[in-house]
């Protein structure tokens, strides 16, 4: 791998970090909210969107979402709504993802990271939203199929969107042990990766100049591990790119 602080090249990166919330219920839907059942005994007829169903948002979310913000010295907003995400996914079993995008709960505010292999820095956050989770898809290799479980469609989010403030991969390690850290210590998530309750998308550029490049996002990580050696590989190929005479296109 490159040694990141030889990289001729400016890195840029910013971090979207999906928390699944310990609340008794849903999202939008009364049923419960556990880890661990049978697969597709948690679901209702709001969940699985037969038609005629109405969503109600879950209090205890809200102020989920209100603590962390606090936490966070964020804005919180006052008055809000959310709005469909659509996109066709055999997990998604209304066709669209119900989300916070113009009214997230908080806006800015900041996470100290402070670690021996990373100097002390606040990475500012752009907005923290509240959204509903997607089912499991899994995938049997030897026959060829994909069977779903809906339990967790509708599990309640919070997804924190930083600015793009971070510059490697040890950065990032540390700014997810810092948000793993503080939402154990608020009780709102037990931030445990393996089971999925924390899960990381990593938008990240390379640039020429002191501009930034296209973005290439890498999507749904669920170790801090991988998300270090994710962002070394894909800055060792985006400069192998451009080092080569060729571009790097937004994927």
């Amino acid at each position: 791998m490159m040694d990141q602080n030889s990289n001729p090249y400016k890195v840029t990166i910013g971090l979207e970090v999906h928390v699944q919330l310990s609340t008794k219920r849903k999202m939008f839907s009364p049923e419960g909210a556990r880890y661990g059942c049978p697969p597709n005994t948690q679901t209702s007829l709001v969940t699985l969107a037969h038609p005629g169903t109405m969503p109600v948002p879950n209090k205890e979310a809200m102020r989920y979402g209100i603590i962390l913000g606090l936490a966070c010295s964020a804005e919180i907003t006052k008055k809000g709504h959310y709005d469909r995400k659509h996109y066709s996914y055999g997990d998604l079993p209304k066709g669209f993802q119900t989300t916070q995008e113009k009214t997230p709960i908080c806006r800015g505010g900041a996470i100290i990271i402070a670690r021996e292999e990373v100097d002390k820095k606040a990475i500012r956050l752009r907005h923290i939203q509240l959204e509903e989770d997607t089912g499991k898809s899994l995938h049997a290799r030897q026959e060829k199929t994909t069977l779903i479980n809906f339990d967790r469609a509708g599990q309640p989010l919070v997804e924190i969107v930083t600015e793009p403030d971070l510059t490697s991969g040890e950065e990032a390690a540390a700014f997810l042990l810092e948000v793993r850290k503080l939402i154990r210590y608020l009780g709102i998530s037990d931030g445990d990766m393996e089971k999925g309750s924390m899960r990381c998308d990593v938008n990240i550029s390379l640039a020429k100049d002191r501009g930034v490049g296209n973005k290439v996002e890498i999507k749904n990580m669920n170790s801090i591990r991988n998300v270090k050696l994710a962002i070394s590989a894909e800055i060792e190929r985006q400069s192998e790119r451009y080092k080569s005479g060729r571009e790097v296109s937004s994927q």
